[in-house]
């Protein structure tokens, strides 16, 4: 299989296939004068281009891979065309060291071989295909009826995407047109190769400034939410809580509840029912009327910190839905009171079963342990790359991820989390959470058992 490989220093590449160096319209196509063919690879002296090459002719100097003309050729730019590169079964062009970008790839074909070199008793046909970056172009391609002629030019013009910095133009022989000892130098031809790229227009600048605008949008209404909610809950200077006000505010979609329901619920915050504590507060199983399990957070009102805790915890993950983030179910803000409601978690958490009871320990082997490293990873990637707003948890510990009854983890507890703006860096330089146990991440990694 014959490949022509072009290597690029900048953005253009022009190349005079089998001929010598020569400027046409200001371009300046390189010399491609190396006469071998049949299981050839070559590479230009710049390192920019390269052709290999596949095959024997059948009666023909079997060491010369280019035909020439120097008669009946009367374009403009006649001398890409006095000479090609051909080859009896395959030929490839690459080019290496493009940007990423899309390209206008132009082929230049003259069938300038057939006059001088078939019998002209047995009248031949050339034809092969043409592939570009792999995508078939060309099908049992006649430069001779193409061009409605011998000695006449024919350009084939594509544009052409370049992903990983290389472009590959391949001509092949598929089993069509003539072969026989009276035809020579049959198969794929070619007079010159010119790569540019596309030019920009405005109306692309146009576009990405429109995409811009509607990403900052975005952002700003979901400050401008932000806001509102503390606004409301009297963040800006006021010192208590106004629970007429809060009552009867719609904080979360999925559902505001009453305290006489969680109360009930919880069979009024009995410690029988507490599932766990830390600095947010407490966390108690309850059950509703006619309803499910839920777990409801208990956050401390005495300080300010545990109302923004809240706000943000609401305004956080009531945007976000992910099968490893726990799914909040409503809240409440009444009576002096910031709960909120969440979806019960069979296995509590990760803490309790890294620390917990020893018959828990035990359901933590490996490919369960991985399956939880492996839900925590997809819930962060989600938050950091994959929702539309892009959040920064800051408070990632085993007392903050859930275990469902099959050990499935779920992130949870967005109160020290914040919207991650592109322009700002994302390193935090202070503490934002509560400190985690220590060994967590070793007790997580160890396997229970070795063998």
């Amino acid at each position: 299989m014959t490949t022509l490989v072009l290597y690029f220093a900048d953005d253009h590449l022009y190349i005079n296939c089998g001929g010598e160096q020569v400027s046409i319209n200001d371009n300046n196509y390189e010399a491609d004068l190396q006469p071998d063919g049949g299981s050839t690879f070559f590479l230009s002296g710049n390192k920019s281009w390269a052709y290999s090459s596949m095959g024997i002719f059948s009666g023909a100097d079997r060491n010369n891979y280019i035909v020439q003309k120097t008669c009946n050729i009367s374009m403009v730019d006649a001398p890409l065309y006095k000479t090609a590169r051909v080859s009896p079964i395959s030929l490839k062009y690459y080019g290496f060291c493009l940007k990423n970008d899309v390209y206008i790839v132009k082929l230049h074909f003259a069938e300038i071989a057939w006059e001088v070199m078939k019998n002209t008793s047995s009248k031949g046909k050339r034809a092969f295909d043409v592939e570009i970056q792999g995508e078939k172009k060309l099908s049992n391609f006649n430069i001779e009826a193409e061009a409605e002629g011998l000695n006449k030019d024919k350009t084939m013009e594509y544009n052409v995407s370049v992903n990983d910095n290389r472009l590959e133009i391949h001509l092949y022989w598929t089993g069509k047109g003539s072969i026989s000892d009276t035809i020579k130098y049959y198969g794929p031809l070619i007079s010159a190769i010119s790569v540019s790229p596309v030019p920009r227009n405005k109306a692309s600048s146009r576009l990405s400034v429109v995409h811009i605008v509607g990403i900052v949008g975005s952002f700003l209404l979901f400050f401008i939410f932000i806001l509102g909610v503390l606004w409301k809950l009297g963040c800006f200077g006021v010192k208590k809580l106004h629970d007429e006000e809060l009552s009867r505010i719609e904080l979360f979609p999925g559902g505001v509840f009453n305290f006489r329901q969680i109360k009930a619920a919880t069979q009024n915050f009995s410690t029988a029912n507490k599932l766990g504590e830390g600095g947010f507060g407490t966390v108690y199983k309850g059950i509703l009327p006619k309803g499910p399990i839920i777990a409801v957070k208990q956050l401390s009102t005495r300080s300010k910190q545990g109302i923004r805790e809240f706000v943000n915890e609401i305004s956080t993950i009531s945007a976000l839905q992910h099968p490893h983030l726990v799914r909040l179910m409503g809240c409440c803000a009444e009576d002096n009171q910031l709960l909120l409601v969440y979806e019960y978690m069979e296995n509590n958490s990760l803490a309790h079963a890294l620390f917990g009871a020893e018959e828990l320990k035990l359901e933590l082997n490996w490919p369960t342990r991985v399956k939880i490293c492996l839900g925590i990873a997809k819930g962060l990637a989600f938050l950091h790359e994959e929702s539309k707003l892009k959040i920064v948890h800051r408070d990632i510990k085993p007392t903050n991820i859930l275990l469902d009854e099959h050990f499935n983890a779920k992130i949870s507890d967005f109160g020290f989390a914040k919207l991650y703006e592109e322009e700002k860096t994302h390193v935090i330089t202070r503490i934002a959470g509560t400190t985690p146990f220590a060994g967590d991440i070793w007790h997580l990694s160890m396997p229970c058992e070795v063998t």
